[in-house]
């Protein structure tokens, strides 16, 4: 299957129906082939508004999910990004077609290395992953101009806020439980933290440490 121009439309139409609506984040999303990243029994369905499993008993996010989250950033070319939860990399490769760089953490060395293969398949060179405890965030590179999350946290990591500059941007699901959790986006000011609830979403929990795997 390929990401053909009757997909493209048909793909970006469905976003645009879910109100991804910033023309750059549009681009990027059809840039990005979800194909390259969705493998094996699912990847006919590469191209529907779903979430699909993936190894490791994690999921890659449904695109209109994805595209909002991305346009929540406000991302700039300029802008230095961290995402946490790399699972299958494609939410990566489409910050890559935004950001000046992107540092990407998953707790399984396996999902790392298969996304680190697209990236390289796909000549993406402006995308750094590493294998580590993605709720400490990754402080050697510290500050950064936006910060994702991609796994639901009971509560924002104190140690992902301290690494967002001021004027910076996080973008992160929250919730007790799998059912009921927001979409946020937190803002740091001068004078402290700004936060937006931005919709109901469903994500794997942020978990602490190495994953066997």
């Amino acid at each position: 299957m390929t990401f053909d121009a009757a997909m493209k439309m048909q793909f970006l139409y469905a976003l645009r129906s879910k109100g991804v609506t910033d023309t750059r984040v549009l681009t990027a999303m059809e840039q990005v082939d979800r194909a390259d990243y969705v493998k094996g029994t699912f990847a006919d369905r590469a191209y529907e508004d779903m979430p699909l499993p993936i190894a490791c008993g994690q999921t890659i996010s449904q695109p209109s999910v994805v595209g909002l989250m991305t346009q929540a950033l406000q991302i700039s070319p300029r802008d230095k990004v961290l995402e946490i939860g790399t699972g299958s990399g494609y939410q990566a490769a489409i910050l890559s077609k935004l950001a000046r760089r992107v540092y990407t953490v998953d707790r399984y060395r396996r999902l790392v290395h298969a996304a680190r293969a697209v990236f390289d398949a796909n000549d993406i060179t402006n995308i750094t992953t590493f294998t580590a405890d993605g709720s400490r965030g990754f402080e050697e590179q510290a500050p950064f101009d936006r910060i994702l999350v991609t796994a639901a946290a009971e509560d924002p990591p104190g140690p992902l806020l301290a690494q967002l500059r001021i004027g910076g941007i996080m973008v992160l699901p929250v919730g007790q439980s799998d059912a009921v959790q927001s979409l946020i986006r937190v803002t740091r000011t001068e004078t402290g933290l700004e936060y937006d609830e931005l919709r109901a979403v469903r994500f794997v929990p942020l978990l602490e440490g190495l994953g066997q795997e």
